[in-house]
Parts: C-alpha cells; sequence; structure tokens
C-alpha cells in the first residue's frame, strides 16, 4: 500500500501540526500493515525547512523554495500561502511520476486538501482530509478583506470535506464542521497528550533549578507552554497577570516557547504594565522536558482568544495534573468543563479572576489536576490516537481489497 503526506508544514519542528504528522507518519509506519503483511510504503511532502530525522518506511520529500520563504511561523500567513504554490506544483510532480504505480491514497493535511481534490480527479486516487482547522474560519479571522468571501470560502470548504474517502478532524467543533459539509465518512484523530502514560508525577525538584535563577522558590508558577501568536492570547494574559501583582501569594508567571521577536516585544509589555520583574520568559524548551516543566507548576494557562481547533497542549496538560485555567471559548469548552479546569472569561478581569481563585485554593488546585489527569489517561493518549488511525486505514485498506485492480477507491456513506 502506497500512501502519499501531503503535510504544508516546516517538518520536523516542535509544534502543534508538525508534532501531529510525526505521530501520524510512526503509527502508519510501524503499526499499518497492508493485505499481504507488509509495511506501506509513506511518502511525506513537506516544506523545505525543518529539522532531518528518520522514520522507518518513510521518505522525507522537501518542496523546493526560495530562501526568502523559509521561517513558516504557526497559523495560516502570507509567507505560508506563497509557499504553498511551491509546494503545489512538488506535489503534482510527485503524482505524475507515481501515475502508473499510483498512490492508494493521499493523506492531505490542512489546505493541501485542495491539492488532493484535484489529484483525485486527475489521477482517480482516493484522499483523507485531515481537517486541523477550519481554513475558512483561519483566512477571515486573520484577514477581514476575505470576511465578503466567507460563502464561498465555505463552498470550497464543503467540496473538499465531499470529495474525500473520509475527514479526520481533530476536535469536536471540527467534526460538527465536517458533518455539516456532508462528510462521507468521519473519524476523530483528537490530538493527544505528548507525556507518558502511566507515569507519576515529577519528583518534587527546587524551582529555581527547574526554570531557573529568576524564578524563585516558595512562590506559585503560573505556566504557559506554546507559540507566542497573537491568537493565543499572550496580551490577555499579561494584563490579567498584571492585576494580580500585588496578590499576597507572589505568583510568578513561566513563559515557554516563541521566537526572540515575540518574547522581546512582549517583555516591553509586561514592562509596561509594570509586572515585569514576576514574569521570566524562557523561549524554547525541547519537548523532551515537557513534563518536568509541566509538573512543576502550580497552575497552568491557556489564554487562546481565537479559533475552533483545541490547542495541542491542553492534552498534556490536562495529563500533568496541574490545575488548568482557560478561556471560557469553544476552542477550550469542547474538552474542558468546570470539573476539570477553570474556564475564565476571555477578559483580563475575568481571566485574572480565574486565577486569584486557584491561587487562594491550593485544595482546589489538587482536586481539579487530579481529575484532569484521570480523565487524560482514559481519553487523550497516544494509544487512543493509535487505535482510532488504524481503523480508519483498516477501512480504506478493506475497500482497496474490495476494488483490487480499480484505480481508486469508492467511498462509503457514514454510518
Amino acid at each position: 500500500m502506497k500512501i502519499l503526506v501531503l503535510a504544508p508544514q516546516p517538518f520536523y519542528q516542535e509544534r502543534g501540526t508538525p508534532i501531529a504528522v510525526r505521530l501520524l507518519l510512526e503509527t502508519l509506519s510501524s503499526k499499518l500493515s497492508t493485505a499481504s503483511g507488509a509495511s506501506p510504503q509513506i511518502d511525506l511532502l513537506a516544506y523545505n525547512e525543518g529539522e532531518d530525522i528518520e522514520i522507518p518506511g518513510v521518505r522525507i520529500v522537501r518542496c523546493s523554495t526560495p530562501r526568502v520563504l523559509r521561517g513558516i511561523r504557526p497559523g495560516i500567513s502570507l509567507k505560508k500561502l506563497l509557499c504553498d504554490v511551491f509546494f503545489f506544483f512538488a506535489a503534482f510532480s510527485m503524482l505524475w511520476r507515481a501515475r502508473k504505480e499510483q498512490y492508494a491514497v493521499v493523506h492531505a493535511v490542512e489546505e493541501a486538501v485542495f491539492i488532493a481534490w484535484l489529484a483525485k480527479h486527475l489521477f482517480g486516487t482516493p484522499y483523507v482530509y485531515d481537517m486541523d482547522s477550519s481554513l475558512s474560519m483561519q483566512l477571515t479571522e486573520k484577514w477581514w478583506l476575505f470576511k465578503p468571501l466567507l460563502p464561498v470560502l465555505n463552498l470550497l470548504e464543503g467540496v473538499a470535506v465531499r470529495g474525500s474517502i473520509a475527514v479526520a478532524p481533530v476536535c469536536d467543533a471540527l467534526l460538527t464542521i465536517a458533518e455539516r459539509h456532508g462528510s462521507p465518512h468521519t473519524v476523530m484523530l483528537r490530538d493527544v497528550s505528548l507525556l507518558p502514560t502511566g507515569e507519576p508525577r515529577s519528583s518534587a525538584s527546587s524551582t529555581s533549578s527547574v526554570f531557573g535563577d529568576r524564578v524563585e522558590g516558595g512562590r506559585p508558577v503560573v505556566l504557559y507552554v506554546g507559540n507566542l501568536e497573537r491568537y493565543q492570547g499572550i496580551d490577555l494574559l499579561l494584563e490579567s497577570f498584571a492585576l494580580l501583582a500585588g496578590h499576597s501569594s507572589r505568583p510568578q508567571l513561566v513563559v515557554i516557547g516563541g521566537s526572540e521577536a515575540a518574547i522581546e516585544a512582549y517583555s516591553r509589555k509586561a514592562d509596561a504594565l509594570g509586572c515585569v520583574e514576576q514574569v521570566a520568559f524562557l523561549g524554547p524548551r525541547p519537548v523532551s522536558d515537557l513534563k518536568l516543566y509541566l509538573d512543576s507548576a502550580d497552575i497552568l494557562v491557556s489564554p487562546r482568544i481565537k479559533g475552533n481547533n483545541t490547542p495541542m497542549k491542553i492534552y498534556s496538560y490536562l495529563h500533568s495534573g496541574t490545575a488548568l485555567v482557560a478561556t471560557d471559548l469553544p476552542t477550550h469548552s469542547q474538552v474542558l468543563d468546570s470539573s476539570i479546569a477553570v474556564l475564565a472569561a476571555p477578559s483580563p478581569e475575568g481571566f485574572a479572576a480565574g486565577l486569584r481563585s486557584l491561587l487562594e485554593s491550593p485544595a482546589k488546585r489538587s482536586e481539579l489536576g487530579a481529575r484532569a489527569r484521570q480523565r487524560a489517561e482514559s481519553l487523550y493518549t497516544v494509544e487512543a490516537f493509535e487505535s482510532q488511525l488504524l481503523s480508519l486505514y483498516a477501512r480504506i485498506r478493506g475497500e482497496d481489497r474490495e476494488d483490487e485492480g480499480s484505480a481508486s477507491l469508492q467511498p462509503e456513506s457514514s454510518q
């Protein structure tokens, strides 16, 4: 079984979608077998940047782009759209070269679905739509000029959904969108925790040894992990934290992740808000250390203000067993509820109130964290992801056997 994975992303980088793509590839290459019992042949097409890694059974191909188009940040951007032009031609070059022995399926991530849709009509190759976000929502939230085009963008998104053999949304909100568009078959491939299953919390370490000398022991640590793009709500987080600068517990805010430019900009904002002495920007840190950081914090935060997909970090946050405060928006509330997290209004006053409720109640922090960890262990593990992905490909492989000798796989109605 030959599989082409189209991932218009830097690969590999330790951030949301590339992490999910790596998990996808590792699962398919190690746990999916063909009808004959052999491992599948997998080609990955990605952007021309990122760490070179080896995944057995996976050939990584990078589309050639001008150097000026390097440095793709998370989310939609003009630079990313320009990269997608080069990505388009690279994808069709691969599909054309394979025309005599075409791929059994194209697994298309995000906007690559439109390439896959065209390939289906030209080469008869079916595709899975790996739906990590709503493309129409991304464009209209990023650039107001696109808002009048929302009906057209929704129409195109619907065409891509209906043309697929299956849609694999990463969260409930995207599942609803896929079903509304008439998905022929839908399998949830929810993002999962990146922490090991069944491992106890890390042993207590001094705060300074974990987070550095700028963070003092004996004071509660509020921790954010992730990129520092505006949709993540870092402005809201700093404005909220500034309202707690005089709190008797003397909290400290630690921010892990972000580019140098973003860190510099938000450091200036913290200074203007009068809380810079209580905020430590540590920059990017390896995913391998994530468990130690989450276990060493007192409160985790996700102040995201835009988007309808749940941030990947939420699942690791829950799995850590550390209490969480998140904005009360669909991006979070489709996964979180008041039994496992504090859902706070997306305003400085509202988010500060949520933080204050946990700063003043260690018992509540402990209760929320314990219930969150229990839920993550049962629902949001790598094992759960693997089970769903393999069930999806078992269905595709089954159709392949039924239609042996045919150039395409025919979608079935959803059950």
